[in-house]
């Protein structure tokens, strides 16, 4: 009865294991984002995230967390992992006030990036301001996030990061009027019809890569970042509309930066064939 007991306990816990690596594999953003905030005074603050609840607890333990600063004195430059290898297309896309960013939400899984081998299908899309991610320590105006999926849950982030210039960002123009519907109601929903993800248009040939994390909780790790090298413009009323859309007291929704802990960092630069548009 013994050594029975004692199988019956290991199952228990092998199985436990196996649910808990597969919760943490499919794990998302969390959708209601009033659990938690940016207010570094706040019992809701980024530092008390991991005490929020038990299955955020990576946002407190995680080794690799994002997001990072990309140091020119710490990353490896190399020139073998190629061009930037995505195909987006068109689609219908529903804008929702997640209550700390804007998120616009692509209904078919008709664009992708692939690294390696493997397909991630283009899910959403969603905003930070300022950068979440630092270049030599210095933060941008604003960070654009691409969250790719694989049927899986494997999860990779394209980052583009844009500083206030005299040229306007053409995607958020096209969303200018969608954005002014949802102003200061969170949770609220809006169609927006069919919107081209090749707008973006950001230059596929420099970018860093590294692993790390979501950077809101679950703090979700083993996400796949690239952050690309150029700095796109952005109008100062574009990102105003964005923080008067989701009403944040706390006037950001940027992440502290979070140790690298020895992590590889690299910088890639193709010079190859296949610069043309984006497909």
């Amino acid at each position: 009865m013994a050594k029975l007991a004692s199988l019956v306990l290991i199952f228990g816990l092998v199985t436990t294991l196996l649910l808990l690596t597969s919760y943490q594999a499919m794990s998302q953003e969390v959708e209601d984002e009033s659990e938690f905030n940016y207010d570094e005074n706040s019992e809701k603050g980024p530092q008390h995230w991991g005490d929020i609840k038990p299955e955020w607890f990576m946002c407190k333990n995680g080794t690799m967390q994002s997001p990072i600063d990309l140091s020119n004195q710490t990353v490896q430059i190399v020139s073998n992992l190629g061009l930037l290898n995505i195909s987006y297309h068109p689609s219908n896309a529903t804008l929702k006030n997640r209550g700390h960013d804007i998120k616009l939400e692509l209904i078919a899984n008709s664009s992708y990036l692939q690294i390696n081998g493997t397909q991630y299908v283009l899910k959403q899309l969603h905003w930070h301001s300022p950068s979440e991610h630092t270049i030599d320590g210095k933060r941008l105006d604003l960070e654009l996030h691409l969250v790719h999926q694989t049927p899986s849950g494997k999860t990779a982030v394209i980052g583009v990061l844009y500083k206030i210039g005299l040229i306007p960002d053409p995607f958020l123009a096209l969303l200018t009027k969608d954005l002014m519907a949802i102003t200061n109601s969170t949770g609220a929903e809006r169609e927006v019809g069919v919107v081209d993800p090749r707008i973006v248009n950001f230059r596929r040939t420099q970018y860093y890569r590294y692993m790390g994390s979501l950077t809101t909780p679950e703090c979700t790790q083993n996400i796949t970042w690239t952050v690309v090298k150029e700095v796109k413009s952005v109008r100062k009323e574009q990102i105003e509309l964005l923080q008067v859309a989701v009403h944040d007291e706390s006037n950001t929704n940027a992440r502290p930066l979070q140790p690298l802990n020895n992590r590889l960092v690299q910088l890639n630069y193709y010079y190859g064939p296949g610069l043309g548009p984006t497909p």
